[in-house]
């Protein structure tokens, strides 16, 4: 016990106590020392995480992977034929960053792209994304350069993501987009004849909306669903030769029809326009649940009235079918009752349109079956059936019917008017019901000298509309359809479960509708474009 006593006296004395002070620092140092050994031995990602209370070993890889995403756009592959993604009426929860990818929680360093390289091709891209207009020429070769870089995966991010909802900063750019690329702005513009121009393949060309998404397409028009095995049809955009026309903003449009009525009449090649419209329109829109039919209905070849209402723009595409646009009728004879066609008398279904804000008309097709071609004891004025009459006659006649109604029941100063003129048809070989074929077209027409003669039908419209008091914008989209042999649904009108059911389909083929997307798509591109020019209304804000 003295020992010890004195050990510990001699200890706690003031020369002891710096004795042990020196011993008690060099055992500190030597374990600092031997730490920071085995610190530098594991790499020094250690020591920052030691002071910031998180570590993660792939840290320094994630940082590195998440520049190299965010400075070049991610090449996906083209897919050829149908794709088989099914698209969903409400928003996708898997999320597509439209910027840079993010970097995992706690990493310390960000590397951040060239904004200077990038933020011009997202731009661009988003652009692309949001159907914003743009020109042609002026940014053509940023655009390619996008295209070449990213188009793909900006196409593929909107189809799977189809609604979702966009931030406050992207629609004041979008806004800021329109802006700048407004075309009014363009003196060539307002006086460019739209009709006259070219087509010119682009294979980066994003159609408004990818093949086999759009559920309200007619089964005929569905192509790629129905198995068609090329896509080049659709990677062909008008040129106009005097000017650049825009891309269909869908969201604008949509805006300028919020509370109005858009409408088109006529016969089955007005139907595949409407539902082209239909489909552009909804794709702009997040929730794609508001959208519908009002009555319910998916068959839209039968006669009617349908209605596409979009509930967030309190506005309606609709489609009332009336191929002839005059009235299809009865005659009593002593030996009993024959159809006729009242040449003197609308389409009783005028009540349901009079009063929408755009109206777009079309007939042709059916003035070229029998019974019409032929003008034996079938065309009616009044009490009199003409025992024979020649078709273009008879034709223009119902126009002339058509144009007075529209001179006494529309309001020019709220109402725009539309008429399209006759889409060519390309049977090969015969009629639609007599063996005529388009299925191994896969190309444009090149050669002018193989076009058509254009159409007497439709000098017969031009003479009408030049007596028609009321303006009409006239859609002559003879010359513009009669290149596209390629594009119509041929044999691809079903699914085809056996190559049996697939050569009988030779036999009987569509090549005078066309396959959505499509060329109908372009006829709704230029009537966005023909509004933008006569800036109308509305369309002049």
């Amino acid at each position: 016990m003295d020992v010890m006593k004195h050990g510990l006296s001699e200890i706690l004395s003031p020369g002891g106590k710096v004795v042990s002070r020196l011993v008690w620092g060099l055992v500190a140092s030597l374990v600092v020392l031997t730490a920071l050994l085995l610190n530098s031995l594991k790499g020094p990602i250690i020591v920052g995480s030691f002071f910031q209370g998180s570590y993660s070993p792939n840290n320094t890889t994630a940082v590195s992977l998440r520049s190299s995403v965010a400075e070049a756009p991610q090449q996906l592959p083209v897919v050829e034929g149908p794709q088989q993604t099914p698209v969903a009426d409400g928003p996708q929860q898997t999320p597509v960053a439209d910027g840079p990818q993010q970097g995992p929680v706690g990493t310390e360093k960000k590397i951040e792209p060239d904004a200077s390289n990038v933020t011009e091709k997202q731009d661009i891209l988003k652009q692309i994304e949001d159907n914003r207009p743009f020109l042609g020429n002026p940014r053509l070769g940023n655009l390619s350069e996008a295209a070449n870089n990213g188009t793909l995966v900006g196409g593929n991010a909107n189809a799977n993501n189809e609604g979702n909802s966009s931030s406050k900063e992207e629609v004041i750019g979008e806004d800021k987009a329109m802006e700048l690329n407004d075309p009014r702005h363009n003196d060539t513009f307002k006086t460019c004849d739209f009709f006259d121009g070219k087509w010119v393949r682009n294979d980066r060309w994003m159609p408004y909306y990818r093949p086999g998404s759009c559920p309200f397409i007619d089964k005929d028009f569905d192509c790629q669903r129905n198995g068609r095995p090329d896509d080049g049809y659709i990677k062909w955009r008008w040129q106009p030769n005097g000017c650049d026309i825009p891309r269909l903003n869908a969201t604008d449009f949509l805006e300028k029809l919020r509370g109005k009525r858009l409408v088109y009449i006529g016969d089955s090649l007005n139907r595949n326009m409407w539902e082209s419209m239909v489909c552009i329109l909804r794709h702009s829109v997040k929730k794609k649940k508001r959208v519908y039919e009002i009555s319910g209905r998916t068959d839209f070849k039968k006669r009617g009235v349908f209605a596409f209402r979009f509930e967030d723009y309190n506005c309606s595409v609709d489609f009332v079918s009336a191929p002839f646009l005059v009235r299809e009728s009865y005659f009593k004879r002593e030996n009993g009752s024959i159809e006729t066609l009242r040449l003197d008398l609308m389409d009783p279904a005028t009540s349901t349109y009079h009063d929408a804000d755009l109206l777009v008309f079309n007939t042709g097709h059916w003035w070229t079956h029998d019974k019409t071609s032929k003008g034996e004891d079938y065309y009616q004025e009044g009490d009199h059936v003409y025992q024979r009459l020649k078709v273009l006659k008879a034709y223009q006649k119902a126009l002339t019917t058509w144009s007075r109604w529209v001179d006494s029941n529309v309001d020019s100063s709220r109402t725009q008017v539309f008429f399209r003129g006759y889409s060519v048809a390309h049977f090969w070989g015969g009629q639609w019901n007599s063996g005529g074929n388009c299925h191994q077209e896969t190309e444009p027409i090149t050669n002018e000298t193989y076009l058509t003669n254009y159409p007497s039908k439709m000098r017969a419209l031009e003479h009408v509309l030049q007596q028609t008091k009321t303006p009409v914008i006239y859609f002559n989209v003879s010359r513009l359809t009669d290149y596209r042999k390629d594009a119509h649904p041929s044999i691809y009108r079903s699914e085809y479960k056996t190559e049996e059911e697939r050569n009988r389909a030779v036999a009987v083929q569509d090549c005078s509708h066309w396959c959505l997307p499509g060329v109908p798509d372009t006829w709704n591109e230029l009537l966005y474009a023909s509004l933008l020019k006569a800036g109308k209304g509305i369309w002049g804000n």
